[in-house]
């Protein structure tokens, strides 16, 4: 997610499930070439299994910038054919290029013969009035034939005018049948279904029917739902409580700000920390007055869970 999964936003989300695979901002494989590599692709350790999100449409700069990527430590190279902001598309990137099968073909060949970790593809049931199966499945067919065993597939349509990508979130409406139809007609493949899971009980629901759930908004707004996640369907013992994550990263914040990072570009990811519970809302008041001042410190975090814990 765009401004939203950076590398501090996942390294909190680790500290919370340990289990779960997470994946990058999206980033173009020209800025990848061309900027500061390490400021667009480092990572902590601590958040493996973590798979890099590219944008591109030229074969050869997406082989490049996944040699790139993968020799920064990366598990999975994913190909973003499913951004429908209108900047994006101005580019010719993103997903007005599920109306060019051949060339994502070309593209995800040249991605793997550069790599020998997984590349997959994140898409969209489809563009605009390009909306029936016979048209994914088609894109499907012919990407998988170049060799892209993964797809994974926000269950909306992407409207290429007039929307903007907050509204492509929301507009469209959700077809999640037509991914798990997508799954019935290529059980060789591995689905995986984004889009509007906020319960357990309708992840489980769809773990029958496709491979895997991708969340986003939920795990952006809600982050401790990823623990009931861990809980759930991978079982690990020993998940931290709230006050552990927030000690891991203060220590983590500490570490950061060592390195010039200001404390709010950490903070503002743990503000949905303690949605639902007592003491919430003095949680997220006291993040927001107190982490963006200038003499803000890691301590902001102990000071907030002190204030939390007084409830």
């Amino acid at each position: 997610m765009m401004d939203v999964t950076d590398r501090h936003c996942r390294y909190f989300l680790r500290q919370i499930a340990p289990g779960l695979q997470l994946y990058t901002e999206m980033v173009s494989a020209a800025a990848v070439l061309h900027g500061d590599r390490q400021h667009l692709l480092g990572f902590d350790p601590a958040e493996h299994p973590v798979a890099v999100q590219l944008a591109g449409n030229d074969p050869a700069s997406l082989a490049e910038a996944s040699r790139i990527a993968a020799g920064f430590g990366y598990d999975e190279i994913n190909l973003n054919i499913g951004c429908p902001s209108a900047r994006v598309s101005s580019g010719r990137l993103g997903a007005c290029l599920m109306a060019e099968p051949d060339l994502v073909a070309r593209c995800v060949a040249a991605m793997r013969a550069a790599v020998t970790v997984p590349v997959t593809v994140k898409t969209r049931i489809g563009i605009d009035d390009h909306d029936d199966f016979a048209f994914l499945a088609g894109f499907v067919t012919r990407v998988a034939a170049a060799g892209c065993g993964t797809f994974i597939v926000h269950a909306r349509k992407a409207l290429l005018q007039g929307l903007s990508p907050r509204a492509n979130r929301t507009v469209p409406p959700l077809r999640h049948e037509v991914v798990f139809r997508l799954k019935q007609e290529f059980p060789q493949l591995r689905i995986v279904v984004n889009g509007g899971f906020d319960s357990l009980d309708g992840i489980a629901a769809a773990l029958e029917r496709v491979d895997g759930v991708m969340l986003g908004r939920k795990a952006a707004d809600d982050p401790w739902f990823l623990a009931d996640v861990q809980a759930r369907f991978h079982g690990c013992a020993g998940l931290p409580d709230r006050g552990a994550v927030v000690r891991a990263m203060h220590a983590y914040l500490g570490r950061e700000q060592a390195r010039g990072v200001r404390p709010h570009h950490i903070t503002r990811h743990m503000l949905g920390l303690y949605r639902g519970v007592p003491g919430a809302r003095g949680w997220r008041r006291f993040l927001a007055e107190r982490a963006g001042g200038d003499d803000a410190t890691a301590d902001v975090l102990l000071h907030s869970l002190a204030a939390v814990a007084a409830v």
